[in-house]
């Protein structure tokens, strides 16, 4: 998969453990068979953004106005797999709660959005969402497990 990154934040992205952690996210969807190879091959562009605007998107989107960790959006063109938008204030105020460094938020969260973009949804109700998070534990604990 390619990962067009886009960031108008202020904070340093970090682009290579990003293209190297969703190359080993799509391996292991693909390995478990919930990602199709034409989906896999597709490219998802990920817009980083400070509180401000990310709180607006969140508002305008979801009607919930505070910025949040990450956004998903499904795209209409064919070649995209979609579009996440994340928020590193966010991020790494999440990171210090999880006792996590900010890659591996970082990591965990470009999972969930790409679940979300596979179609999972942990809003839904009970049974969504333990299926939802029990694939991105399993996989995120794989993955931690890996080199990458």
């Amino acid at each position: 998969m390619q990962v067009l990154i886009i960031n108008e934040s202020k904070h340093s992205i970090p682009r290579k453990f990003i293209q190297e952690w969703m190359d080993s996210v799509i391996a292991e969807l693909r390995k478990r068979k919930v990602i199709t190879a034409d989906k896999a091959r597709r490219e998802l562009t990920l817009v980083f953004l400070d509180k401000k605007p990310a709180q607006k998107i969140n508002n305008e989107f979801r009607g919930r106005d505070y910025a949040t960790d990450v956004l998903s959006f499904d795209s209409m063109d064919p070649s995209s797999f979609g579009e996440l938008v994340m928020c590193p204030e966010v991020l790494k105020k999440q990171a210090k709660e999880h006792k996590l460094t900010f890659q591996k938020e970082l990591g965990y969260m470009l999972l969930h959005g790409t679940l979300h973009l596979l179609g999972y949804d942990h809003e839904t109700n009970e049974k969504d969402a333990k299926e939802m998070f029990d694939l991105q534990d399993a996989i995120f604990e794989r993955l931690l497990r890996s080199p990458t």
